[in-house]
């Protein structure tokens, strides 16, 4: 039985004592189709920047057609609140005076820190040019931006071996990354585990874990067999009862991140990176909750 098995079964019920003001969030978002039509999704959005969050990311996707939409989005975010908005930046669809050109257009914006990552090979078999390494070598090349790269508490599903993962990552931070945050995960001794390794091979940086509440399973799901992300069995099964309501579920999902980041804080954890896949009034309610 993993940590987080042991806090859900124990503390499922528990009224905790409130964290919200001693931690520190960061929300990610994906653009919305229509980002001045959407009025729902924007007084969503303000109940989160209420939360007074260290930054809100933005996806930046070639494959699932937003790649046009995130400099629109930025914008719109930084008309809208003060909040540190920062942008993804992928390189494996992009060539370097691309990649320069998108990078001076935001430092010009008045965008200063960037979540530098390599990004989803087009197809397979297909070898790109460039790394998030590279990617951050040249955004720090361009300007003094602050950057955020990638981690996985459960290597890359393309890492040759857990070692070689981590001393990629050890490159990235040594090539001038500030943080990483880590892709979601749903075991929290897998990334207690993964800190300690890092600061093993002399990674001193901030490491952020990920975390994605449960609101839909199934795309939940999805996305964790395409990430080789580990979903224990006593989660699966509590979401797989037949007769459990919409709302149960929800309520499950809920309680699992308020107790995967109250288990992570008795941990020594302070910061928090909010994967909202844009249910931002699912994600404040939880917030609100800590």
């Amino acid at each position: 039985m993993n940590l987080l098995n042991k806090k859900f079964i124990k503390n499922k019920t528990k009224n905790y004592l409130s964290i919200l003001h001693k931690i520190n969030l960061s929300f990610e978002f994906f653009p919305p189709s229509q980002i001045d039509l959407n009025q729902f999704f924007w007084s969503s959005i303000k109940k989160l920047i209420s939360l007074n969050p260290s930054f809100m990311s933005v996806t930046y996707g070639a494959n699932n057609g937003n790649k046009d939409n995130t400099y629109s989005f930025i914008k719109k975010l930084q008309s809208f609140t003060k909040i540190d908005s920062v942008p993804h930046m992928t390189c494996v669809h992009e060539n370097k005076i691309q990649l320069e050109k998108l990078a001076l257009k935001y430092w010009n914006s008045g965008v200063k820190h960037i979540l530098a990552l390599r990004g989803d090979y087009p197809k397979k078999n297909i070898k790109t040019q460039m790394y998030a390494k590279d990617l951050v070598i040249l955004l720090k090349n361009i300007a003094n931006f602050k950057i955020s790269v990638a981690a996985y508490p459960e290597i890359h599903p393309e890492a040759k071996s857990l070692q070689s993962d981590l001393m990629y990552l050890k490159d990235k931070i040594d090539s001038g990354a500030h943080q990483a945050i880590t892709q979601f995960f749903f075991d929290i001794d897998n990334f207690l585990r993964f800190r300690d390794r890092c600061l093993g091979i002399g990674i001193k940086e901030k490491i952020i874990p990920g975390i994605c509440p449960i609101k839909d399973f199934d795309q939940v799901y999805k996305f964790c067999l395409l990430s080789n992300i580990y979903v224990p069995n006593w989660i699966k099964d509590l979401y797989l009862k037949s007769n459990q309501t919409l709302a149960e579920k929800n309520k499950i999902g809920f309680q699992l991140a308020i107790n995967m980041i109250q288990s992570l804080y008795k941990e020594g954890i302070k910061d928090f990176h909010i994967y909202t896949l844009n249910k931002s009034d699912f994600i404040y309610s939880i917030c609100r909750h800590l």
